[in-house]
């Protein structure tokens, strides 16, 4: 179905309040396979990123591990093609998407169940 690669260190879900300024740190020196994004609402500002890059007064969720889609097999698999089985083994995800590819984070604790499920679905992980 999919390639998957697990994108090396872990990442953090981060919660700011409406209005703080991001930190240049955050975009700056992004390696090839750094990953940020951000997201804004009027009630606070999401950003994911690697953990070293969190901004320090965030209220972070714990370790997540990252990974994106590299290859589609069929452009009209969804992102439910990722979820749904982890939903079942019962792996917390939190997903985005970039104009061209889909990302999904998983707990670091259970990155192997979760890459388990995703396996067993008929994707293929790496990394």
């Amino acid at each position: 179905m999919l390639d998957i690669v697990l994108l090396p260190g872990e990442y953090a879900v981060c919660r700011l309040p409406a209005g703080t300024v991001l930190p240049h740190a955050l975009s700056s020196g992004l390696s090839g396979t750094d990953v940020v994004t951000v997201s804004w609402t009027s009630d606070g500002i999401s950003v994911i990123c690697p953990s070293d890059r969190a901004p320090e007064q965030a209220v972070l969720e714990t370790a997540w591990r990252c990974l994106r889609v590299t290859a589609p097999a069929d452009s009209t698999v969804s992102l439910a093609a990722l979820v749904d089985p982890l939903a079942e083994a019962r792996v917390s995800a939190v997903t985005f998407s970039t104009f061209d590819t889909d990302y999904l984070l998983v707990p670091a604790v259970r990155l192997t169940e979760g890459t388990a499920a995703l396996q067993r679905a008929g994707h293929r992980v790496t990394g």
